[in-house]
């Protein structure tokens, strides 16, 4: 566990603990903000973080109260899953902070899985600025179908991996797609990767293009 303010974030994540592994964030030349899926842990996706081979990064992973961001689906109305919904972007924002504060915004990638790749496609789409990199595993931006996509900002090159199953049983093969759109629209540099008949999961590929992300931000 790492000493980050998250006395910020008000409602169900409030006093929630931020996991730590990798190099401690004042020695880092970069960071990962990891945040994991539904009823996963913090310490369950931090453990790919090994998969990355980096000295000099810090892997930080925001812990959900009860393992789950918000409870319904990421396609529901978003009134539907407040005040977890609110809550979890700000969790997200105060350790996404800690970490530009400790290496540069341009220095901070972005990591999720599932719900935590929903999670954290939409943080960055609302808080749109240049950043270290999205890598977002089987996820896209939350909201029903038809959400208004009216974000402010410019991600001015911002790199992003998203990846996903053509037949993923809990993310629409549409929202990926719309969730590159959007992004590409707020000045991202996407690659979409879209995998027949994976499932829902994470492949060789994917890990192979987010260790290439996150290598590229572990020099002096």
């Amino acid at each position: 566990m790492t000493d980050i303010d998250t006395s910020a974030v008000d409602g169900p994540h409030g006093g929630q603990p931020v996991r730590h592994a990798g190099a401690a964030l004042d020695d880092a030349n970069a960071a990962v903000v990891m945040v994991h899926g539904r009823g996963a842990t913090a310490h369950s996706i931090l453990g790919m973080a090994g998969e990355f081979g980096t000295d000099d990064v810090a892997y930080l992973a925001p812990s959900a109260a009860r393992n789950t961001w918000y409870p319904y689906s990421f396609m529901e109305e978003t009134t539907k899953n407040q005040p977890h919904l609110d809550s979890a972007l700000a969790f997200v924002a105060s350790v996404v902070d800690a970490a530009a504060d400790a290496v540069g915004r341009e220095n901070v990638l972005l990591l999720g899985f599932s719900q935590g790749a929903c999670l954290s496609s939409e943080w960055m789409a609302r808080n749109a600025a240049r950043y270290g990199g999205l890598v977002g595993f089987s996820g896209g931006l939350i909201g029903p179908e038809g959400t208004p996509r009216e974000y402010d900002g410019d991600l001015d090159g911002t790199p992003v991996f998203l990846g996903c199953s053509d037949v993923d049983p809990h993310i629409p093969l549409e929202r990926v797609k719309e969730t590159t759109e959007v992004l590409e629209d707020l000045g991202a540099a996407v690659d979409e990767r879209i995998y027949e008949g994976m499932g829902h999961g994470v492949n060789e590929d994917e890990l192979a293009a987010a260790k290439a992300m996150v290598t590229s931000l572990d020099v002096e």
